[in-house]
């Protein structure tokens, strides 16, 4: 079983949302470019899921890892992990979303990837409070969007359900169908302002370059 102990989130946030909310991982990919599962690959010494559970754990009431139905590599390595299997393997991260969505107990869900090394509590914090009334918080840069570092509504199942009956997987489709809420770049950077939120790690060079950010001790937050 992974141990939690030896990496902890920054304990300073304590400037508490009441918004109760979930957190959903998706876990699913096949690490197609790395040539091996990434999620156990060590940043800074700390295994990538590890961080990221650990990065995400204290904004919500449940965490939820949305892994591949095969995949039995994903203890329980935390209170409140739950481990459930994409309903439609293979189907790309709009179904993983949907499964993950489905399997929640709140109305409100942080939606973040595996992979993602340096994720920024405070403006995942800051998104989470914008998301009453509406379906979906979502960073965009220009003509960037980042649908796996979202809040999502469960009003986004039965749009995101129709697309997927329609054999449409990508996530963009939903953003005309559902109430978004773009979160821009100046809102984003006065948080994250290298914007390494939206880092994810595919190949060694990424890891590379993970470890080269970590060792020169850039990162915000």
């Amino acid at each position: 079983m992974l141990e939690l102990g030896s990496y902890v989130a920054p304990v300073w946030i304590r400037w508490w949302h009441n918004l109760e909310t979930s957190i959903i991982i998706l876990a699913g990919g096949r690490s197609q470019r790395l040539g091996r599962d990434k999620v156990w690959e060590k940043i800074g010494g700390h295994c990538l899921f590890a961080k990221v559970v650990a990065s995400v754990m204290t904004l919500g009431s449940e965490v939820i890892v949305v892994t591949a139905t095969d995949d039995v590599n994903l203890p329980a390595v935390a209170p409140r992990l739950r481990i459930i299997g994409d309903l439609k393997l293979g189907r790309g991260p709009l179904c993983g979303i949907y499964t993950g969505l489905e399997a929640s107990n709140t109305r409100y869900n942080l939606v973040v990837a595996a992979d993602m090394p340096f994720l920024n509590q405070a403006l995942l914090h800051y998104m989470i409070g914008l998301a009453p009334d509406v379906d979906l918080v979502v960073p965009k840069i220009g003509d960037m969007v980042e649908p796996l570092h979202a809040v999502y509504s469960k009003s986004c199942l039965e749009p995101i359900g129709r697309l997927l009956h329609q054999g449409n997987l990508s996530i963009q489709k939903l953003f005309p169908l559902v109430n978004v809420r773009y979160v821009d770049a100046d809102e984003i950077t006065r948080f994250d302002r290298q914007m390494l939120s939206f880092f994810n790690v595919n190949t060694e060079e990424d890891i590379r370059r993970a470890q080269e950010m970590l060792g020169e001790d850039i990162i915000d937050g």
